[in-house]
């Protein structure tokens, strides 16, 4: 195991310590991570979304940030301004929470459009404007967005356009029994989330070795059949009978990077179709749509997937 491999395992293991019960979720925030694709987390209150980005940051080393977003919140309070300066009589720059290296975008559901549409350039380009110049964002920006699922009342869904510009979306679940007894029993020994900052939690990596692992992962190889097997599973979400929207170009893209990641993590320089499996399910549960005869007849988005991927033959 190359050293860099073994850093992102130990990674791994520490994140399962301390934000516990939700093993599957950390490894596919692994993934994301290193295939640099942005993230929506979305789960019900109390589940631990927000610490586990507090977590992971604090264990890469990396600049972190959060915005709360609410109804009122403007584009100019992520971006930023450029404010007048009535000594010097010229304008200064007051840079806003989305230069960062991991951004946490709290409920991001509930601000309006304008302000969801501040994100856009950032995530797709690493890259703001401000008042016609271009700013560039750190090499490792990466957006983390949480939304709670049970609340619809004065929330503003986010448009296709923007749901396919995340890699992943990850729903965090409540933990078993015994993950959430060894909750209580962490309470017990004097760990406080709300004090994060106070707990001895060792960085385990830097900002520069997950870089590296991008690096490392681009020569995964990728045989030809297993490039048709994306191809197919890609089109073929576009002709399914239950959906009215399928998988975008820039998904397939998407596919193939986090497969490569996947294949990675999992100690192997070539991947093979379990890992592009093992990605589907968060890769494209927030980019399908249901016909609307498929969501009267009891159709889930996950029962669409994992029947799409039945019957699409898998490459020998």
């Amino acid at each position: 195991m190359s050293e860099t491999r073994a850093i992102l395992k130990r990674l791994g293991q520490a994140l399962d310590k301390i934000v516990v019960g939700q093993s599957a979720v950390v490894q596919q925030l692994l993934v994301a991570l290193l295939s640099g694709g942005h993230v929506i987390l979305e789960g019900v209150p109390g589940t631990g979304k927000t610490l586990l980005v507090k977590v992971l940051a604090r264990l890469i080393q990396a600049d972190f940030r959060r915005i709360q977003l609410t109804p009122d919140i403007l584009p100019s309070d992520i971006l930023g301004t450029n404010i007048f300066e009535m000594n010097t009589g010229s304008f200064t720059l007051k840079k806003g929470p989305v230069f960062t290296e991991v951004l946490l975008a709290d409920e991001i559901n509930r601000t309006p459009p304008k302000t969801q549409a501040a994100l856009l350039e950032a995530m797709e380009e690493q890259q703001i404007t401000l008042d016609g110049e271009s700013l560039p964002l750190p090499d490792l920006f990466w957006t983390i967005a949480t939304q709670n699922p049970l609340e619809f009342e004065g929330t503003y869904p986010l448009p296709e356009a923007q749901l396919d510009r995340f890699l992943f979306k990850l729903v965090v679940d409540y933990p078993d029994p015994a993950a959430e007894k060894q909750m209580l029993l962490n309470s017990q020994a004097g760990f406080q989330a709300k004090r994060l900052e106070l707990t001895q939690i060792k960085p385990l990596a830097t900002v520069q070795q997950i870089l590296k692992a991008r690096e490392e992962i681009k020569g995964v190889q990728v045989a030809d059949n297993l490039l048709d097997y994306v191809l197919a599973l890609v089109q073929k979400s576009r002709q399914f009978p239950d959906l009215a929207l399928g998988a975008s170009p820039r998904s397939a893209v998407a596919w193939l990077q986090s497969s490569k990641a996947q294949a990675w993590l999992n100690e192997r320089d070539y991947v093979t179709p379990d890992d592009v499996k093992a990605v589907a399910f968060p890769l494209l549960r927030h980019r399908f749509i249901l016909k609307p005869e498929a969501l009267l007849d009891g159709v889930q988005i996950e029962s669409a997937i994992a029947s799409l991927l039945q019957q699409v033959a898998v490459p020998r």
